[in-house]
């Protein structure tokens, strides 16, 4: 099957009351390749935008997905099951059906208005990519942006496309103030598995070039290795890490493969056709940093698994961050946290600013 999609089939959202079963009718041929699937985007009127969460293993606790669902395909996405909730598949529906917060950047002027109204730094991507090919058309990223920097208001960004180039005009200013950091993420630069594992983002030598140009315009940019795949990229961690710190990335983090609820199926299909020869091993391993299961989502322990190979991993990162300059290393100059002091709330719609 060739349809340069990520997900091999339609799996059953936990939550759908309808089943599906194959069937067939006899006019399917083996030699004749499957129509490409086009890409569906809804309207979403939200009634809010900002996310929160106390979750002590996250960095953030307010965040903004302007999307449901991703083209990217990324198999390995631990967002895939949240499609469930809208009683659609994690599998295909959720690259290919997906929604788009039109009303996002005025829902977030109406909260950051508000008097009771707490700053800390709003993480963008960390559900759904915020820079995925449907914001070429909407720009509700760039919408939330104009809001945030007229407001002055710190925020993360981590993506795996090349259109955050497009914003350098708002976060380069931004980051003269120290508001702004974006976190490019890339789990291996071998190009036949990134296209496998991600089939609609960008190359692995786009996502370089893109921390060069964060780097070159002045906005502090770091790298996430991940989706970090046992016996499958984890053995070239430290050449991402090499060529990310040499294009202009200061931070580095990474996350181990997590497998949630439908997740685990889709994964595993995935892994039998792409690499039969490496899937029970892999798996093995998984089973191994997460206590015996395929999932431990505990606090803690859920984004870098626990065991002999979870630790080596540890250790093998904390080195290549020592030996490239990462984190703080290095001699490099540590990239300081985000300014919460600078922000003012918004100027009501439609009403100019008094000078």
């Amino acid at each position: 099957m060739n349809r340069q999609r990520g997900a091999l089939s339609q799996i059953q959202g936990r939550f759908e009351t309808v089943e599906r079963a194959a069937f067939d009718d006899g006019w399917s041929r083996e030699d004749q390749p499957l129509a490409p699937l086009q890409t569906t985007i809804t309207i979403e009127r939200a009634r809010s935008i900002i996310a929160r969460n106390d979750s002590p293993d996250i960095p953030f606790d307010q965040s903004i997905n302007p999307y449901r669902g991703c083209e990217h395909g990324c198999i390995y996405c631990y967002s895939r099951p949240s499609h469930s909730y809208l009683e659609l598949s994690p599998g295909l529906d959720f690259e290919t059906k997906l929604f788009a917060k039109t009303n996002a950047s005025e829902l977030l002027r109406q909260e950051l208005a508000k008097p009771g109204y707490v700053v800390s730094p709003i993480s963008l991507g960390s559900n759904t990519d915020c820079y995925q090919p449907a914001e070429r058309k909407h720009g509700i990223t760039r919408q939330i942006l104009e809001v945030l920097a007229e407001c002055e208001h710190p925020l993360t960004i981590v993506t795996k496309s090349a259109l955050v180039e497009r914003d350098l005009d708002l976060l380069a200013p931004m980051a003269k103030k120290n508001l702004v950091k974006v976190y490019v993420s890339i789990g291996t630069l071998d190009r036949v598995l990134a296209r496998r594992l991600e089939p609609r983002a960008a190359s692995p030598q786009r996502r370089l070039d893109v921390l060069k140009a964060l780097s070159q315009a002045g906005v502090p940019c770091g790298v996430m290795v991940a989706a970090l795949i046992p016996a499958l990229n984890d053995q070239t961690l430290e050449q991402v890490l090499e060529q990310s710190a040499k294009a202009g990335a200061q931070e580095a983090a990474y996350v181990i493969l997590r497998l949630p609820n439908e997740l685990k199926a889709l994964f595993k299909e995935w892994l039998a056709t792409h690499y039969p020869e490496r899937a029970e091993h892999v798996i093995s391993i998984v089973r191994q940093m997460r206590g015996g299961k395929e999932n431990d989502p505990r606090f803690g322990e859920r984004m870098r698994g626990t065991g002999n190979y979870a630790e080596l991993i540890s250790q093998r990162f904390a080195v290549a961050c020592r030996k490239f300059g990462l984190n703080g290393h290095g001699g490099r100059r540590q990239v300081p946290e985000l300014d919460c002091s600078r922000f003012v709330p918004p100027s009501p719609a439609g009403q100019m600013k008094l000078f």
